[in-house]
């Protein structure tokens, strides 16, 4: 209970801080007098109180966190969040049931993208606002605002960072102090937020779908204002404004660290992360677009070449952007995108799936095994530029391989089993698990999620919360181990 009375007051202190946040909505909705200014009165006073209570109450629990804590905390803030980030949605949303308020904000503050709301283009500006918010807020993990600020609370926030932090290097630091690592990752993420709104302005956005686009750019996590999402405007320099901010947050935020630190882009060149990830979307780009103009799916390959880089770079990097109904295309195509999502994303990027570097980490292992074949005393060490990974990293990111694909098939069965065809089923659990929205058949680009159950809802929930926190970061809760002294 000492433990628990320690994590809940440290989660309280994050309650305030995210009830701070509803103040910007709350602030255009003013400005713009778009009459959802009550739901956000309501909703901040409510998410205030309960988060001052609830440190009232354990405040003589405050304490230094400890390994086990982090995961707790990590997991408890990712479920509790989203509670309070329905109440907006559910003030103004009078209709909307609980379950597809609290989804909406479950693929917000994870990213996924995955909407269970129809009528975007009909909402207030300030409820789209607060959607595209809490992309922004989950993106680098609210969590890592708050390490920056624990410490000025008395207490230390490593533990929280470790779990917060996605792939499975974790324990890599960019500066001597961790709460100077928190805030130096938030100022390259405002950054380039910032040049993000005035490229997408620039290219033809009025200021505040510049704002929220940037937002869930940057985020990777892809919720518009519009139903039609990028389709709204139809235009090239707009999408390739998006190509290119997508294309740099599924980039290690730690490698735009030291590239700013520097004054340098050879931090760039010598992650090998990057390499590949440049390499393999190119590739498919190209692939695929040839794909389609051979199918006859679009006349000209500059065509085909122009809708398949959008769609492939926001499916790959787990954004979930469209700018037309990819579900039409002949199956393989989408299904490439799919694939892509689950892996293509830099660690330590906004993007979800496995990362790049445990799928590198994999290639070179199976390879590794291959040669152990053909020489079966031999040593033969896995390297990544140059440098020597240890097995017991190799048996880390075999071990989640093995939960992820476990993941996948048993919330598929699961879904398949209330009667969603498989494709709908499949196709969502890897969208969610991946945090990168639409799926195929009734969860495709030009549909949503509101179509789904209750009962499967809160199986693409916890799809969303496993993908989003790496699924061990959760699953390690429910072994003995964890809650043994």
């Amino acid at each position: 209970m000492q433990r628990l009375a320690g994590v809940v007051n440290l989660l309280s202190v994050m309650v305030v801080i995210f009830a701070l946040t509803m103040l910007l909505p709350l602030g255009v909705s003013l400005y713009l007098a778009d009459g959802a200014e009550s739901a956000y009165d309501t909703a901040i006073v409510v998410t205030l109180l309960a988060g001052g209570v609830a440190w009232l109450v354990t405040r003589t629990g405050k304490r230094d966190l400890q390994a086990r804590d982090g995961f707790l905390l990590v997991t408890l803030a990712w479920t509790v969040l989203p509670a309070f980030a329905t109440l907006p949605l559910l003030s103004y949303l009078q209709q909307l049931s609980f379950t597809d308020a609290y989804f909406e904000a479950m693929a917000g503050l994870t990213t996924t993208g995955a909407t269970a709301l129809v009528g975007l283009d009909r909402l207030p500006p300030s409820i789209n606002l607060w959607r595209c918010l809490l992309q922004w807020l989950g993106g680098l993990g609210i969590l890592v605002l708050v390490v920056g600020i624990l410490p000025l609370l008395g207490v230390g926030g490593r533990q929280a960072l470790r779990a917060e932090t996605p792939g499975p290097m974790k324990d890599t630091k960019l500066t001597p102090r961790i709460t100077e690592t928190a805030k130096g990752l938030w100022l390259v993420y405002a950054l380039l937020t910032v040049a993000c709104v005035f490229a997408l302005r620039w290219a033809g956005m009025s200021w505040l779908d510049a704002v929220m686009h940037a937002f869930t750019t940057m985020s990777t996590g892809g919720f518009s204002p519009h139903d039609a999402s990028f389709g709204y405007w139809d235009s090239p320099a707009i999408e390739s404004v998006t190509i290119v901010f997508m294309m740099i947050a599924g980039i290690n935020f730690a490698t735009h660290f030291q590239a700013l630190r520097k004054r340098s882009t050879s931090p760039y060149g010598l992650d090998v992360e990057v390499r590949v990830f440049v390499a393999v979307i190119v590739l498919s780009i190209f692939g695929v677009a040839l794909f389609l103009y051979d199918r006859g799916v679009y006349g000209d390959y500059g065509t085909a070449l122009r809708y398949t880089a959008f769609n492939l770079v926001s499916m790959a990097t787990s954004t979930g952007y469209s700018n037309t109904n990819f579900g039409v295309w002949p199956l393989f195509a989408p299904l490439w995108m799919l694939f892509l999502a689950s892996f293509v994303s830099c660690s330590g990027s906004t993007g979800g799936g496995i990362k790049m570097l445990r799928a590198i980490l994999m290639f070179k292992q199976a390879f590794r095994e291959l040669a152990r074949i053909v020489h079966p005393r031999g040593y033969i060490p896995v390297k990544l530029a140059g440098q020597l990974i240890e097995n017991n990293i190799i048996f880390a990111v075999l071990a989640f391989m093995l939960v992820y694909g476990s993941a996948i098939i048993a919330i598929t069965m699961l879904l398949a089993a209330t009667g969603l065809d498989l494709v709908t089923a499949f196709s969502a659990v890897v969208a969610c698990i991946n945090n990168s929205g639409p799926g195929l058949g009734q969860v495709g680009p030009n549909a949503s999620y509101a179509g789904m159950s209750d009962f499967q809802a809160w199986l693409l929930v916890c799809a969303m919360l496993l993908g989003r926190l790496e699924l061990l970061t959760v699953l390690v809760l429910f072994t003995p181990a964890f809650w043994r002294k």
